[in-house]
């Protein structure tokens, strides 16, 4: 009995649960203006997490270099490689990705579950990729983004721009639904637009919590309904459907619509531009689902 009291004892606080973050295009895992940013914020409201903010290369240069030309799968097989050797993940781990962080964490939870993902948060991630315009570009990157913009225009489903150019391997273009389904290495994969990896489904029915959060004003991503898993109806440009009126959830493909129908899905507005928020919609809106 003494022993049992001493394990109940208020000393014997459970750790907090770690957090694995992953950055977007063209940042990195240490800026201090976002992603350096975001763990400063966690870590002043969880006393003793362990944040880990991935970093995909060398060094910090190389690791934004890597958002635009390495390739997705390659970088999904690394990340996953760091989180099992990493001894502070050991019991599992929360995970948010902030825009392409955001599906690349989610091929992570259906390749990867050890260690455990316990909770998925996707910042504006792009569930089923994005299409047209790259209008804007973050940060010191515009002469990358008009480059990538003229690559996707003149050939995003070639083997050689997939292989080589990231925002290739989630861009989904309605109007060559067939090419892209044939030819997408990354996104048509964890999708299961080439029929259906249980594991994947297993894999991804684990969560816990599976939180989308969709930019209301963003200009950003085209269309913006894909940050909520939804998409362009097939063949057109203009109209889009919900998460719920596509064959992967109707046909239950990822196991989305069990999800969904056991709470475990969370679809969050927030007003501004894509990846704006306050700090206090931070701390009132996310920060729950990390405890």
């Amino acid at each position: 009995a003494a022993a049992l009291l001493l394990w109940l004892s208020p000393g014997r606080a459970a750790a907090a649960v770690p957090l694995v973050i992953w950055h977007g295009m063209g940042d990195s895992c240490c800026n201090p203006q976002s992603m350096g940013y975001v763990k400063r914020m966690v870590e002043a409201k969880i006393p003793g997490v362990y944040v880990l903010s991935l970093k995909i290369g060398n060094n910090v240069l190389q690791d934004m270099e890597n958002s635009f030309f390495m390739n997705v799968n390659d970088q999904v097989r690394e990340v996953c490689s760091q989180l099992a050797r990493d001894p502070h993940l050991k019991g599992g781990y929360n995970a948010m990705g902030f825009s392409q962080g955001g599906q690349f964490l989610r091929a992570v939870a259906q390749r990867c579950p050890s260690p455990p993902m316990l909770n998925l948060i996707s910042v504006g991630g792009q569930h089923q990729g994005r299409v047209y315009g790259f209008p804007r570009c973050p940060g010191e990157s515009s002469h990358i983004c008009d480059w990538i913009r003229k690559t996707l225009d003149l050939g995003a489903y070639t083997p050689a721009v997939q292989e080589h150019l990231v925002q290739a391997e989630y861009w989904h273009d309605p109007l060559k639904e067939e090419d892209y389904r044939k030819n997408s290495i990354f996104l048509a994969d964890i999708n299961q637009e080439r029929g259906i990896n249980e594991t994947y489904k297993k894999n991804l029915m684990a969560l816990k919590k599976f939180v989308m959060v969709k930019f209301l004003n963003d200009t950003m991503v085209d269309p913006p309904i894909s940050e909520w898993f939804g998409f362009y109806k097939s063949g057109q440009a203009k109209e889009t459907v919900p998460l719920q009126e596509t064959a992967l959830y109707t046909e239950d493909r990822l196991g989305l619509q069990e999800m969904d129908k056991a709470g475990k899905l969370v679809f969050l507005g927030v007003k501004g531009d894509h990846l704006h928020f306050s700090e206090e919609w931070f701390y009132t809106t996310l920060l729950p689902f990390l405890h």
